[in-house]
Formats: C-alpha cells, sequence, structure tokens
C-alpha cells in the first residue's frame, strides 16, 4: 500500500497498529526498528516516519494510546490555554483503564471533566489543568507561578481551583497549601518581599491594602504599605503582572503616587531573587527619605 494512502488514514502522520493491521500491513511493527522508515510512538501507536516527532504529533499519538474520550489536562493542557507550565509530562484522562509509558501519565477519570477544544485537541478547563499540573510538581515556588499566572490571566478565580484542590485526587496538597497563602501572597516575589521585610526589621507593612487622600479620592493599592512614613513599594514584575495595557497603568498609578506625595519604591522580582542586599538597602534608604519628610495625609481604607 502506499504511502500516501496510508497519511490520508493517519492523524498528522500518527496512526495505530490496528488501523495498519486493517489495510493489510500485518506487522507494521518490522518497519519500525532501528533504521526503519517509521518508528513506535507507544504501545499499538505508530508514527509513519524516523524523524523526530512533532509536540502535536506526540500529543496525537498518546490521545490515541489514551483511547476515545480521552482528554489532555496537567502541564500541556497549560500550555495550550497559554499558561506558562514547564512539566516534561502528557498527563491525559480516559474513561478507560489504560497504561501509560515514560513520560505519558494515563489516569483513569470517570465522569470524565468538560472538555475545550483547543488547537483541535480535547483539553480540560484551566482550573484542572492546573491543579492536575501542580499535582506533578515539587517546587512550591514553581506552583505558586502557574497558579498566580492562572488567575492573574482570567483564566482562573481561587474559588475555581480551590474546588478543583478539594477533590480527592491524590497529590493536591501542593495546589491546596499555595491556595491558602495566596490571600498573603500573590507570587513568588510577593513572599520574597515580605521576608525581606522582616529580615531587615523595617516598620511591619500592611500588604495589598488601599490608600486615599483626605478627601478620600482612592490612589492605589501598593503590594507594601509603610504607613508609618507613607512609603509604598511596588513588586513590578512582567510575569505576574504585566498583560495588555499593564504598562500605561503603571504610569498612572506612579503619577497618582508622586502628585500625592508618596515614595514608591518599584522593585523587579529578579532582583528580589539575584540582589536582595542591594534591595534591602534600597528601601532602608527610601524609609529614611519618607521619614524625614512632611508625612502627606495619607490613610488606608477599605473598599467594599
Amino acid at each position: 500500500m502506499r504511502i500516501e494512502h496510508l497519511r490520508e488514514r493517519s492523524d498528522l502522520g500518527v496512526i495505530s497498529a490496528t488501523t495498519l493491521k486493517s489495510l493489510g500491513i500485518a506487522n507494521p511493527w518490522r518497519k519500525c526498528t532501528a533504521g526503519g522508515p517509521w518508528q513506535r510512538m507507544y504501545p499499538g501507536v505508530v508514527l509513519l516516519h524516523n524523524g523526530p516527532p512533532t509536540p502535536d504529533q506526540h500529543l496525537t499519538a498518546a490521545l490515541l494510546r489514551a483511547g476515545p474520550s480521552s482528554a489532555v489536562t496537567g502541564a500541556e493542557a497549560c500550555r495550550r490555554h497559554g499558561l506558562p507550565a514547564h512539566g516534561r509530562e502528557l498527563h491525559l484522562l480516559s474513561p478507560a483503564s489504560v497504561r501509560g509509558t515514560g513520560p505519558l501519565i494515563i489516569e483513569r477519570c470517570r465522569p470524565m471533566p468538560p472538555v475545550h477544544t483547543i488547537d483541535g485537541f480535547p483539553v480540560v478547563p484551566a482550573a484542572r489543568a492546573v491543579v492536575d499540573a501542580c499535582r506533578q510538581m515539587r517546587s512550591p515556588d514553581e506552583a505558586t507561578a502557574l497558579i498566580a499566572a492562572s488567575i492573574q490571566r482570567g483564566l482562573c478565580t481561587p474559588t475555581s481551583l480551590r474546588e478543583e484542590a478539594r477533590t480527592n485526587r491524590f497529590g493536591t496538597k501542593l495546589a491546596r497549601t499555595v491556595l491558602k497563602d495566596l490571600g498573603r501572597a500573590e507570587s513568588v516575589a510577593e513572599r520574597d518581599a515580605r521576608r525581606l521585610s522582616h529580615r531587615i526589621r523595617l516598620t511591619t507593612p500592611h500588604w495589598n491594602v488601599t490608600i486615599a487622600d483626605s478627601t478620600g479620592l482612592v490612589i492605589g493599592r501598593p503590594d507594601a504599605w509603610f504607613d508609618d512614613v507613607a512609603l509604598a513599594w511596588e513588586i513590578d514584575s512582567r510575569a505576574f503582572h504585566y498583560g495588555p495595557r499593564d504598562y500605561e497603568r503603571t504610569l498612572a498609578r506612579n503619577s497618582r503616587y508622586a502628585a500625592a506625595g508618596i515614595l514608591v519604591v518599584q522593585t523587579l522580582p529578579t532582583r528580589l531573587r539575584d540582589q536582595p542586599e542591594q534591595v534591602a538597602r534600597e528601601l532602608k534608604q527610601a524609609h529614611r527619605a519618607a521619614a524625614a519628610r512632611p508625612r502627606p495625609p495619607i490613610r488606608m481604607v477599605e473598599v467594599r
């Protein structure tokens, strides 16, 4: 049988051994030996060339192995949703009992979650994908980064993530721990900022509070607020906070601070991580400068 006809019956060049046999190729594995024209992707799954498979071919082969009605979850599903997940494993959900091999994880799931079609692939909703990706992680920083990105890009809410993590699926402890801390720190960078502030023993700041001027006009919601000297500390993370038009919002925010007489320290998360001593000196100097000038009439307010 001509290869062109086989490719027409395949999906991106991926085809099952069962289909090949039905087309008259009794032993497709003979063509998958070293130096052969094809390659074995998973048990029962063949790729009709011997070059490196593309990510889409990898995923197509994995879904064929997992069986009908299977869906993508975990790190790969996060990437398909546009989130920064770095896991190498392919994690699929399937209503059938199928064994994965190597980096392929196939988890039996009944009932199956709702599925979205993204780039032609069946993908679970973002909240399920994020929680399942965290189940394969060991690093709290990595899990925090993924969860924060999913919330700040509007793909998930803390509530939807907590509901997913509250299930009985094994391995959700890391996700639940990160979500528990979410109200205190929305990113790895903000957590690092808390630790630095505590270590250098400045006046304990308020975190993520709303501030207003004497007329009640809301000025901003700094990451950290040193109320005794009216000093704002902003952790400006491109990874967590910069989306469309966020640069304009940052400029407008800083203009409001300046007009109200508020001193502001802006810190990149990379400097918090790589140059903590330098950041500590800058924060102390700013605190002294703020204390040396008359405190502007700024107060914390509760927004309802």
